[in-house]
């Protein structure tokens, strides 16, 4: 992983110094294994390292092409050995993944990005045509924000310097906030007017006169696997997800892998431990980190997370998360992107000595695995499909099977498909969807369709809905991908083995049955994985939602809350009601039903923009705050 900046004056007057120094002492802590700088004809480039391959310690960035073309690139390329046979022999086995890019670019130009397999964020700088190109992967894995204006484009792969060291006040981009109260912002905003980010699958060109966003690659709704028999469908998810897998594993240092317990994060560790066993990954070592809270009596992971170090033969770091570190209105720290963990908790201090004891320098995640591999045990999608390709007997007969699964009158399950073609004004938004009651009516009537998480009806004709649902699921988890900082205490990179692309492909390709089958939630994955991931993990039950803890915590500080919530930045911007803010605290504290998990975020949006407004970057116009 690597860390980029770019600033093009369009006029070529030099970037002032005393500028690139503070941006220097920002980055450097993203990337401590140096860095290095290009400048030309009013444009200045920079890249800090943190190596996690050796053919990254080979690297020379900004890597200046045979045209004069700039290349900076933060990556992981898992196709490296396919691109490098392409070339005839022009590129070695050892070749270095920008040096590789380079070259595809220098043969494809822009069409290269979909020939890219991995994680990825690239910028080049075409001093003969003066413009400048930002590229991602078609996941969003990776971070690349950019502010274009008549006078420049500067671009980083971290906000900070976008924000900190701005020509002028900052404004906040409203929907972007809107959007943190339903699931998470649209991927293409920032928190900032004007500061934008690279979406996913896209590339923007950037020129004094144009600033262009095309999309590069898609997923082929049209595409079908189908085999004879769940043999072969099992066998296939093996292959793919040990594939993906093996990827993330390419490292020269040990790598730390969560392992909360459940199905997504256990079946990652239990089939790299098969891969490294076979000698056919790079990482010398997985060590394992899991989070418990003996407090929750619906969250007792240390049996299942036992289990696999039990498999493994090996004890990872264990942190208890029990403690709940309330929000202190009074001490606030800057934070380029909300909820982003800022403040240091006894949790984060223990995970980060964890890593730095061990010195990893790679995470691998779950996150993706329930939303993609069938963690909940919908019907719906299988019965959209149907539906939707008049498959009336077919229909009939599942809707029977899936009627006795539920307990539930077949016609109500038919609803609920007929529901999801019709538009929310005529059938309404689930409860669960809704806004907040403490929300500002205002501001709900100006920002519905990001409150409301950018709900989309799906469509009769065209792809499967099943194909469609999937899409809007990547879309919410890129979503996501765009809202997490990058971590600097200490720096790392996460790597996500479910938002592969291959595997993506796969599962997205294949008939919803062997996802999701009566009675029988991530079926494919649990048939797969049988004899490599302990029977204990496979065959529990579906994990509770925690919910306890962080209503213990806001009861036992709510007299501070609401106290806190008569004066605050979002009710003052007109976001909140604060009369109605207080009272949902109120009823918080007497242990009443309320949206915790938007109430949670409510109050991280508060700490956020005092955290801001401290630093002096608010607009002139934003309101004074005791």
């Amino acid at each position: 992983m690597s860390v980029q900046f770019g600033r093009w004056s369009f006029d070529g007057v030099p970037t002032a110094p005393e500028y690139l120094a503070q941006v220097r002492k920002v980055l450097s802590r993203y990337g401590p294994d140096g860095g290095t700088a290009h400048s030309s004809e009013g444009v200045h480039l920079l890249h800090y390292a943190l190596h996690t391959t050796k053919e990254s310690r080979l690297e020379s960035q900004p890597h200046v092409s045979e045209s004069g073309s700039v290349i900076t690139w933060d990556g992981r390329l898992d196709n490296r050995t396919e691109l490098i046979r392409l070339f005839s022999g022009s590129l070695s086995i050892d070749a270095t993944d920008v040096s590789i890019v380079a070259a595809a670019y220098r043969r494809w130009g822009t069409d290269c990005f979909n020939k890219l397999v991995g994680d990825w964020a690239f910028s080049i700088w075409h001093p003969d045509q003066r413009l400048v190109i930002l590229a991602k992967d078609p996941i969003g894995t990776r971070h690349l924000f950019y502010n274009h204006n008549r006078y420049q484009v500067t671009w980083c792969t971290v906000l900070d310097p976008l924000v900190l060291f701005s020509t002028k006040d900052v404004e906040l981009d409203e929907e972007y906030i809107a959007g943190w109260f339903s699931l998470f912002p649209a991927a293409h905003l920032t928190p900032y007017v004007g500061i934008h980010s690279v979406p996913p699958s896209s590339f923007v060109l950037l020129t004094p006169e144009k600033n262009a966003t095309r999309k590069y690659w898609d997923f082929d709704p049209n595409r079908r696997i189908r085999y004879r028999s769940d043999a072969d469908y099992e066998e296939h998810f093996r292959s793919v997800f040990a594939q993906s897998v093996r990827r993330r594993l390419r490292s020269d240092n040990a790598i730390l892998a969560e392992l909360s317990g459940g199905m997504d994060s256990s079946s990652i560790v239990c089939m790299a431990d098969r891969i490294i066993a076979s000698e056919t990954a790079e990482a010398p070592r997985l060590d394992t980190i899991s989070y418990y809270d003996d407090s929750e009596p619906n969250w007792n992971e240390t049996p299942y997370f036992a289990k696999v170090e039990e498999k493994r033969g090996r004890t990872g770091c264990h942190i208890d998360v029990s403690a709940q570190e309330p929000f202190d209105f009074g001490t606030v720290c800057f934070e380029a992107i909300p909820c982003s963990g800022g403040r240091l908790t006894k949790a984060s201090r223990q995970s980060a000595f964890c890593m730095t004891s061990q010195e990893n320098r790679v995470v691998l995640s779950g996150i993706g695995g329930d939303e993609i591999m069938g963690g909940v045990p919908t019907p719906l999608p299988e019965l959209m499909d149907l539906l939707a390709r008049a498959r009336l007997p077919q229909l009939v007969h599942q809707l029977k099977v899936w009627a006795l699964d539920k307990r539930r009158p077949w016609f109500q399950l038919l609803f609920e498909v007929a529901r999801e073609f019709l538009p929310s004004a005529l059938v309404g938004l689930p409860k669960h969807k809704r806004p907040a009651e403490w929300m500002d009516p205002t501001f709900i009537k100006r920002h519905w369709i990001a409150l409301t998480g950018y709900e989309s009806r799906l469509k009769l004709f065209g792809p499967l809905p099943s194909f469609q649902e999937n899409v809007s699921t990547l879309e919410m988890l890129r979503r996501q991908l765009a809202c997490s900082a990058l971590p600097s205490k200490p720096p790392y990179e996460k790597r996500y083995p479910y938002l592969d692309r291959d595997l993506l492909e796969f599962i997205y390709a294949i008939p919803r049955e062997q996802l999701v089958r009566p009675g029988q939630r991530r079926s494919l994955m649990r048939r797969a994985l049988a004899g490599i991931v302990p029977d204990e993990v496979l065959n529990r039950k579906r994990k509770a939602f925690v919910c306890r803890s962080p209503m213990a915590a806001i009861s036992a500080e709510s007299t501070k809350l609401v106290e806190a919530s008569r004066n605050t930045i979002v009710a003052s911007l007109g976001i909140i009601d604060a009369d109605s803010f207080s009272r949902t605290l109120r009823n918080a504290r007497h242990g009443r039903e309320v949206a915790l998990v938007t109430l949670i975020r409510t109050l991280g949006i508060e700490y956020w923009l005092r955290g801001i407004r401290a630093e002096g970057i608010l607009a002139s116009t934003w309101p004074t705050i005791p």
